[in-house]
């Protein structure tokens, strides 16, 4: 991961941004949104296609043969996803008041959320096996101490360790990951990077390097696997404004 490469790329576009036209960006915008909604969902088992998920999104429209869950999961995604943006504009450092607030919104109509499980969960497929009730306390209690503290040279290895240790702790009954993928995207956008979206596609490769992580504590597979995605968004925005200098943006 050359992340010096990926600053470079982050001011380039900070500096060209008000040179992107306005519909441009929300087109790019609402397409992320819908993309990422659909892929964290389905990375959970949800099983609205992307064109099923942009319905429900953008047209209010209901999806026959589906479960009131899954709609509301997607749904809920959303609020979420608008929920992160507004705190990070308020300048808002990500805290425990914050990751509750998210994950109530996640399970809005589905469960109680922003409540901490009582009860001891398993990951399916995976070693490692979460902390019991009592010693998951005193862990999510050291995450947030240690994301107080931890250093800000690096934001994707920051965003990075915020989702895989967050996920390794399990601290909530059901939704751990989307609160998890929500949280690492907070501290992307709050260090002026963009979100990104991991592909249902790659969730073999996703679930074995926050494995590595929960087993052995390495973190470099998943922050190299960010810092890609992050390089191949970051690059797609910086097409747009060569786009522009070389012929019209059609807007798809």
């Amino acid at each position: 991961m050359d992340y010096n490469m990926l600053c470079k790329k982050r001011e380039q576009l900070k500096q060209l941004y008000e040179r992107i036209p306005k519909e441009a960006l929300q087109s790019f915008e609402k397409s992320f949104e819908i993309e990422y909604t659909h892929n964290s969902t389905a990375i959970e088992g949800n099983t609205l296609s992307l064109v099923q998920t942009k319905a429900v999104l953008e047209d209010g429209l209901s999806v026959g043969g589906k479960t009131l869950r899954e709609i509301y999961e997607v749904v809920n995604h959303k609020k979420a996803f608008d929920y992160v943006k507004k705190c990070v504009a308020e300048g808002k450092a990500l805290d425990e008041k914050i990751i509750k607030n998210i994950h109530a919104l996640l399970m809005e109509n589905i469960l109680t959320g922003g409540i901490y499980r009582n009860v001891e969960v398993r990951i399916t497929g995976a070693m490692h096996k979460p902390p019991a009730p009592t010693k998951m306390y005193e862990q999510v209690k050291n995450f947030y101490a240690d994301m107080q503290y931890a250093s800000k040279e690096n934001a994707i290895e920051l965003a990075a360790w915020t989702h895989a240790e967050f996920v390794k702790i399990h601290p909530f009954e059901d939704g751990n990951g989307r609160t998890s993928r929500m949280i690492m995207n907070y501290q992307l956008i709050a260090s002026g990077f963009l979100p990104v979206s991991i592909a249902k596609e790659n969730r073999l490769e996703y679930f074995e390097a926050l494995e590595t992580y929960a087993m052995e504590g390495g973190l470099k597979p998943f922050a190299n696997m960010i810092a890609e995605l992050e390089e191949q968004r970051l690059d797609e925005y910086l097409g747009i404004t060569q786009e522009q200098e070389n012929g019209p943006i059609i807007n798809m």
